[in-house]
């Protein structure tokens, strides 16, 4: 299948960034698509993406500076992992991963990812993007990976923290919350929304965010001074607990795919010291993946 109307690649030429990553530094958020003569798409998949492979991955990642990476399993190819074990067991332990299963996933396929590297599940909350799967599997799911001491990745859209919530905080593992909770911009980062979230991380020490995809939430696009603040707030307050990423390949974005160059650039706007780039580039995605 061609891809989706709209669908807008990566960028085929990044720059090289003025910032230079710290070594050990880990790209904690970032996807592979097929290609898919080999992996296929997902039937059930709401948008169709250009094949972006794990070799392509990885020689991005040593461009950029960044030593290892955080392979998230996208929407696309749903329930099939395999593309994503695949980059995992290529990458000479420089890569972990966050899959995506649903409740017939067996203990022995839960143990075999563990072995190549697995130390997540998502849960997906976004609607446009994947059907609504009820809460009482999700529940069913996190219990069985908590002793395998995996965490949940959970992506949301602000708006919808408030129905959310009390769900989140009774999951039984680490919690790691995808693009600062989504918040929307315009509102200001001492809008009520977003203060919420505040509230929540700081009541919920089990709680990590993800200070990513300023390229999805910006309005006045590079260098993203308008998504500055959001992330900035979140590394002073909860240092320990914010780890970055690139998104690439940049899944499913309507409008023109980031220079990923651009976005390693934008990490000393929300961390300006040396100490805070290391915790958020290094030491907080060792701990979380590595450990």
């Amino acid at each position: 299948m061609a891809m989706s109307a709209g669908y807008i690649p990566f960028h085929p030429d990044p720059s090289k960034p003025k910032y230079a990553p710290p070594a050990g530094a880990v790209d904690a958020h970032c996807h592979v698509f097929g290609p898919e003569r080999k992996f296929p798409y997902a039937p059930e998949r709401k948008y169709t993406p250009c094949d972006a492979p794990k070799e392509k991955l990885f020689a991005l990642r040593d461009f950029l500076g960044f030593d290892k990476n955080v392979i998230v399993q996208a929407s696309c190819h749903s329930k099939d992992n395999r593309a994503m074990i695949d980059a995992l067991e290529s990458s000479n332990n420089k890569a972990r991963g966050v899959a995506f299963v649903g409740e017939e996933v067996t203990d022995a396929e839960l143990k075999a990812m563990d072995r190549a590297g697995v130390r997540g599940v998502r849960f997906n909350f976004v609607r446009r993007l994947v059907d609504f799967t009820p809460r009482e599997v999700l529940n069913r799911i996190a219990a069985r990976v908590a002793p395998l001491g995996w965490h949940i990745v959970v992506y949301f859209e602000m708006a919808d923290l408030p129905e959310l919530e009390s769900f989140f905080t009774t999951l039984p593992t680490t919690v790691v919350v995808d693009h600062m909770g989504t918040p929307d911009v315009k509102k200001g980062v001492d809008h009520p929304e977003n203060q919420r979230f505040h509230r929540l991380m700081g009541q919920h020490r089990n709680f990590w965010v993800k200070a990513t995809c300023p390229e999805r939430m910006t309005i006045a696009g590079p260098p993203y001074d308008d998504v500055a603040p959001f992330a900035k707030r979140l590394v002073e307050q909860f240092p320990e607990r914010v780890i970055w990423g690139t998104d690439w390949p940049h899944p499913n974005m309507k409008k023109e795919a980031p220079d990923d160059g651009a976005l390693v650039d934008f990490v000393p706007r929300l961390a300006p010291t040396a100490a805070a780039q290391k915790a958020l580039l290094v030491d907080n995605p060792t701990r979380l993946y590595w450990s």
